[in-house]
């Protein structure tokens, strides 16, 4: 059984919105839907998109430059939404205004920002926290508990893969090496979190790939090894934006193997077949697909209104590990 709260049972946020494009869209439609979260302003490099999102979410404040967003004495949080080439500049700009922050996946472009990112939260005393909502949700703290309690035995592999395809457009952002695209940090990041989650941080990344005609990464399989609990354990990984992949998850040990299907970061049953006898199915999930944002932004809440800077459930320091081995594994590709 989940130990997950429920998303309404959160202390109420009021949250600015950073970027108002797809994802920006979803997370407010979650936390409208299931929580008692208010996204009480919006700010945008265009005056025409502020004022689009405001009027489909009912916020009131609307502002045509991010500085004037995290300026907003009235919003308590950021959620930046921006592509991944901007995720660190505006945190450090919601950071050095004062303001709590949950930073859309992938957290930063490199390494050395998310360095930089974490050392300012900690430094202003701030809540900082990646957005990668799998790690809310209640199936995944199945999965936790499952972990924790041994019920596998000794990890020996894992596998996780995230694929999807894209009609090849240059300006698309996934395409564009100006916004950061590429497979890795929007798809790939979701199985190296969830590689990190289950096995912890890697001693040995290695990986192949191909590259897009813009030069973005495409594919990109990784298989990593040398973790310190687990010492005899892979992780087999896998991202592309040029197929549509089962985007399964299957971690297996010496007593038992874990299922989950596609898209397995999301809510999902989770299947437990031990070595010997019958197999366990957790319940379905309550709420439903990209809904289940509304789990983060009430975890977040939750961690403000205790006066806590990162979550137990995804630290800083494992973020900043996290974009290392995406790091790693992208330079390595011829």
């Amino acid at each position: 059984m989940s130990r997950i709260p429920e998303p309404h049972e959160a202390p109420t946020l009021r949250w600015g919105i950073l970027a108002p494009g797809g994802i920006a869209h979803t997370f407010a439609d979650a936390v409208r839907k299931h929580t008692r979260q208010q996204v009480v302003a919006v700010g945008s490099r265009s005056a025409e998109r502020a004022a689009a999102f405001a009027d489909e979410f009912s916020v009131e404040r609307r502002h045509d430059s991010y500085e004037a967003l995290v300026a907003d004495e009235d919003v308590d949080a950021i959620y930046v939404a921006s592509p991944h080439s901007h995720h660190a500049e505006h945190a450090l700009l919601a950071i050095n205004a004062g303001k709590h922050v949950l930073i859309e996946k992938a957290f930063t472009q490199t390494a050395d920002q998310a360095r930089q990112v974490v050392a300012a939260a900690r430094a202003a005393g701030v809540t900082c926290m990646e957005a990668m909502w799998t790690r809310f949700l209640p199936n995944i703290d199945v999965v936790r508990q499952m972990l924790e309690g041994g019920a596998l035995g000794d990890l020996e592999m894992m596998q996780a893969d995230h694929g999807q395809y894209f009609d090849f457009d240059p300006q698309f952002r996934l395409f564009n090496p100006d916004l950061a695209g590429g497979a890795m940090l929007d798809l790939g990041v979701y199985p190296v979190s969830f590689a990190s989650f289950v096995m912890g941080t890697p001693g040995r990344v290695n990986a192949v790939g191909t590259r897009a005609a813009t030069g973005v990464d495409r594919q990109v399989s990784m298989v990593l090894d040398g973790f310190a609990r687990h010492p005899n354990a892979h992780a087999v990984l896998n991202t592309t934006l040029a197929a549509k992949t089962a985007t399964t998850a299957t971690i297996a040990g010496s007593r038992g193997r874990i299922d989950i299907p596609g898209d397995f970061y999301g809510p999902q049953r989770v299947t437990f077949t031990p070595l010997e006898g019958d197999a366990v199915q957790s319940p379905q999930p309550v709420i439903p697909g990209h809904e289940g944002l509304a789990y983060e932004a009430a975890h977040f809440a939750q961690l403000v209104a205790d006066g806590e800077q990162e979550s137990p459930l995804i630290t800083l320091d494992e973020t900043i590990a996290i974009v290392e081995t995406m790091e790693k594994a992208l330079q390595q590709m011829a």
